[in-house]
């Protein structure tokens, strides 16, 4: 197929690219580069420093997509709370930009949207029709997004596809900027320093290996539309996290404790029952599995800098 991966020099993004240039797809990759980076886009991937929030239509002609993965976005929940304008202009104008873009060339859509950050705090494993509460800025803004993705369905009869990742974790996380929770753990006790635990470490998540993620992700091409959450279905609170960090790492530094943070949800884990059944999709790395395997890549990374 051919196929743009908006935010494919990114995190998540990459492993889907890598995902599909195995298939031996023809992908176009497009990134700011503000978060991503050049070395995460495989040399059978192409990539175009672009921003979504400008006109893509001339590279959507030259690339007549089949398909479009969106997870290009602003994905600090932080920099929500401070700057909402900013985060609704990425997040929620910029996914228009792509649907727009998208639909001249008949292409659907696969848009990363979050589990945690659209349910807001819920009390165990929810499903695709739990209320939606989101308590951020950033939880919002992918709502939007969403909803934008079923308004495009029901307006142009699209089969675009909606995915609620949960925590993701795995190799080529950073752990500065937007990091997740793990790699900054084992960033941390990477260079010898104590992480902050923010709050009392009771909050639980639902902690996924992006291996898991990039393999649902291709997995929901060619669905006629639909909700997914992708998640283990499991919660480990952050206290539990760190345990296994140093388990993995064979640090015995203690972490450091800090104030709860505005926007923090207290309990946030997914029911993946309806992936399981419709996209065939089941998470198979285990936490600690998946910590040991990005420890691994996080040291490869580190000696090569050193």
């Amino acid at each position: 197929m051919r196929v743009v991966v908006t935010g494919g020099a990114g995190f998540i993004g990459s492993h889907v690219v890598d995902a599909l240039v195995v298939r031996e797809d023809e992908v176009v990759v497009v990134d700011s580069l503000v978060t991503g980076k050049r070395e995460n886009v495989p040399a059978g991937a192409e990539l175009h420093v672009r921003d979504i929030r400008e006109p893509l239509d001339d590279l959507f002609d030259d690339a007549r997509p089949e398909a479009v993965f969106h997870l290009a976005a602003q994905a600090n929940v932080r920099i929500s709370v401070e700057s909402p304008v900013e985060d609704a202009d990425v997040n929620v104008l910029g996914t228009v930009r792509i649907l727009e873009a998208a639909r001249r060339h008949a292409a659907q859509v696969v848009f990363s949207s979050t589990g945690g950050a659209v349910y807001g705090e819920c009390d165990g494993p929810v499903a695709e029709d739990a209320p939606l509460r989101p308590i951020s800025p950033y939880g919002t803004a992918k709502l939007a997004g969403e909803e934008y993705l079923r308004t495009y369905n029901r307006l142009y009869e699209t089969t675009h596809v909606v995915l609620r990742y949960g925590n993701v974790y795995g190799p080529r996380q950073d752990p500065h900027g937007e990091a997740g929770v793990v790699a900054i753990f084992l960033g941390a006790l990477a260079t010898g320093q104590q992480p902050r635990i923010f709050g009392d470490g009771r909050q639980t998540r639902d902690y996924v290996y992006v291996g898991d993620v990039a393999r649902a992700t291709v997995a929901a091409l060619g669905q006629e539309g639909g909700v997914f959450n992708i998640g283990t279905g499991g919660e480990t609170s952050v206290l539990e996290l760190y345990e296994l960090c140093r388990r993995v790492t064979g640090s015995t530094l203690e972490a450091v404790e800090a104030p709860a943070r505005l926007g923090e949800l207290q309990r946030s884990a997914l029911d993946p029952a309806l992936a399981a059944t419709e996209l065939g999709f089941t998470a198979m790395v285990e936490l600690e599995d998946g910590l040991r395997a990005t420890w691994g890549w996080l040291a490869a990374a580190t000696a090569r800098l050193t």
